[in-house]
């Protein structure tokens, strides 16, 4: 029986000492950690590569739920996922372990306080964007590429895909760069 260890922050500036420390305390031979969002299991490859190499008798442990997801469904999916392969989930705070139907039924309910959490978060950030937009200071995120340059690739006779690609931004940042340059035309 492995026990094997995920740890998760959110963003960089978040530290995974802790977790690490905490998972390796509770015996975890092996510990994967990553950064990225916990609102979806899209994009977490850290978290793949422990779901496809689990066995029999092996167990995942977090110290947190939320730390294996934020979302409800994704956490339910990971916990059937999980005993379909003959292994468990235990989480440190607050000790519970799915080996067991109780733990199974207050995985459930932490996934849901969780998702929650995850809702109120956003909700109290679309609240202070508001209130700074209102006031005048939300101004958005820094760009990381001129519009200029972007329209001038697009002048040089580059695709619209092609500049997304090669400058790392999304295709609709090349649009909004090109009807800047409308504006500034009708306004002319």
């Amino acid at each position: 029986m492995a026990c094997i260890g995920y740890a998760r922050v959110s963003t960089t500036d978040q530290d995974l000492d802790i977790q690490n420390a905490r998972l390796k305390a509770a015996g975890c031979e092996i510990i994967r950690s990553e950064t990225g969002s916990g609102a979806s299991r899209k994009g977490r490859s850290e978290l793949d590569t422990i779901m496809q190499f689990l066995h029999a008798g092996d167990e995942l442990v977090v110290l947190r739920l939320d730390r294996l997801g934020r979302s409800t469904r994704d956490v339910l999916n990971l916990v059937h996922e999980l005993d379909e392969k003959g292994a468990s989930l235990r989480v440190l705070e607050p000790e519970v372990t799915t080996a067991g139907s109780m733990g199974q039924m207050v995985v459930t309910i932490l996934g849901m306080v969780a998702d929650l959490e995850l809702k109120f978060i956003k909700d109290r950030q679309r609240a202070g964007i508001d209130a700074a937009k209102a006031e005048g200071v939300y101004k958005g995120r820094k760009k990381n590429v001129d519009d200029a340059e972007i329209r001038r690739r697009i002048a040089a006779g580059t695709t619209k895909a092609q500049v997304a690609r090669d400058l790392n931004v999304s295709r609709m940042t090349v649009y909004r760069a090109l009807e800047g340059q409308d504006a500034q035309l009708d306004s002319i």
